[in-house]
């Protein structure tokens, strides 16, 4: 009985030892990847801010009704969860997924029809699994996304909303993705992406700086015509581009803590193993000892 609890602590251990390779492998890979991540979320940045700010000035010095700015007031809501395609990096996709659940069960308190978008094969697997629909999904290599694959869904995105309400078109359009903050937090977050309703690169100018003045040709309408929807591309592939860096930080962590706990099963299977072996001796002992009383009986 003991030799047999023996070969199967030995088994475990066997096991538990394979796992762990895995585990810290996967941790390592992680962690040469996420400064690549972190750097190209930092070299999109200088471009996000200047589209920023050239959207944000003809928004606040022209008056023009255009479909991106204005309210619409329609009952139909775009909502695009962006995940990751990959597992192993603990609660990151399911704290995506909870938030986006949050979400769409405010806009449907609010009588709003939500129109579900999903990048990841993460979320997607989860919706497919429970029978929702998907109106389009991505998978974008969700550690290193490419401009091609944010132009993809920005433009699915840009015609869906640009469309009327009959034709399928929505009134609004959310975004939830995930935030790195730093390498131990990442937080997930709803973005109200359109109609545009911040006007974030007036507002974060210093109140002393003399702000350009602006002459727009051919038109202001033109030039929001042209500068929306790659504002809209490039917020998404920051977006994106944040995901990423926050996928590889929570992948690590996890498979950080996975290692650790293989280690602490792996020191428990072999104490068990010697304590089984131990036992093993011991009967074979008193067998012996038995057999001997007994010829000397």
């Amino acid at each position: 009985m003991a030799g047999g609890a023996q070969r199967v602590y030995k088994a475990r251990i066997k096991s538990t030892q394979s796992l762990k390779k895995i585990f810290r492998a996967r941790e390592l890979i992680a962690a040469s990847r996420i400064g690549k991540a972190r750097a190209a979320a930092a070299a999109a940045a200088p471009y996000a801010q200047a589209i920023t700010r050239a959207v944000s000035a003809v928004a606040s010095h022209t008056d023009i009704d255009h479909p991106l700015t204005q309210e619409e007031g329609g009952n139909r809501a775009a909502v695009l969860v962006v995940s990751s395609d990959a597992g192993m990096a603990g609660s990151y996709p399911m704290a995506i997924v909870r938030e986006a659940e949050k979400l769409i069960g405010q806009l449907t308190a609010e009588g709003k029809e939500v129109v579900l978008y999903v990048a990841g094969r993460r979320a997607i697997a989860y919706y497919t699994f429970r029978g929702r629909e998907i109106a389009k999904s991505w998978s974008y290599g969700s550690e290193k996304p490419t401009p091609e694959a944010a132009r993809d869904i920005a433009e699915t995105l840009l015609e869906v909303f640009l469309a009327e309400e009959p034709d399928g078109g929505v009134s609004e359009l959310h975004v939830v993705s995930t935030l790195f903050v730093n390498m131990v937090s990442q937080r997930a977050r709803v973005v109200r992406m359109l109609p545009l309703e911040v006007v974030e690169g007036v507002s974060e100018a210093d109140e002393h700086e003399a702000l350009p003045l602006y002459d727009f040709e051919p038109s202001p309408e033109a030039v929001l015509d042209e500068l929306l929807p790659r504002y809209i591309e490039q917020r998404i592939y920051a977006m994106l581009l944040d995901a990423a860096a926050s996928e590889l930080a929570a992948r690590q962590r996890a498979m950080h803590t996975a290692t650790d706990n293989a280690e602490d099963l792996i020191r428990t299977y072999t104490r068990l193993a010697n304590q089984a072996r131990q036992a093993d001796i011991t009967q074979e002992i008193s067998e012996i000892v038995s057999g001997a009383d007994a010829l000397a009986s």
